[in-house]
């Protein structure tokens, strides 16, 4: 009985360490490598985007150009659990959730009025030097858009 309490404690503390481990990888600033990436037409292009504790959540902030070259801010608090959390400054979306799919990798939504309006993946490098941020949803015309942005640590 004594081991196998054992080996369970000793299993959920690697796995909350691997996961720590893997969080902090993320945390930093990203800058926009817009030679690596390839965006839709009309969409927004994120220069830079900071992740930070913030308390024991996430704070994500983001800066970019709209399709016009109009400056875009925008704000996340939450954690990488999967629920919805409020997002200000975005026009598509008013909520976004994260969600692990393993040390590396994380899938996000975004949704607006209950609806998903874009769904993705960031995919962290093994060195932890580059970010892949692949977007899905759809552009005002209701017309599916796929973009691919890689960001550089900074």
């Amino acid at each position: 009985m004594k081991t196998r309490t054992v080996l369970l404690t000793l299993a959920v503390s690697f796995i909350g360490t691997t996961f720590c481990f893997a969080q902090k990888g993320f945390m930093g600033t990203w800058k926009l490598n817009e030679a690596k990436s390839k965006f839709a037409s009309g969409a927004t292009k994120n220069n830079t985007v900071v992740y930070e504790a913030s308390g024991d959540s996430v704070k994500v902030t983001v800066d970019g150009t709209d399709a016009s070259g109009k400056p875009t801010h925008s704000e996340w608090t939450g954690k990488f659990d999967g629920k919805d959390y409020p997002v200000t400054g975005d026009p598509n979306s008013d909520t976004r959730s994260y969600d692990w799919r393993s040390a590396h990798h994380l899938g996000f939504k975004g949704k607006k009025d209950g609806k998903v309006t874009m769904t993705g993946t960031i995919e962290l490098s093994p060195d932890g030097k580059t970010r892949t941020v692949t977007v899905t949803g759809k552009d005002a015309q209701g017309k599916k858009t796929k973009s691919t942005a890689v960001y550089d640590k900074a």
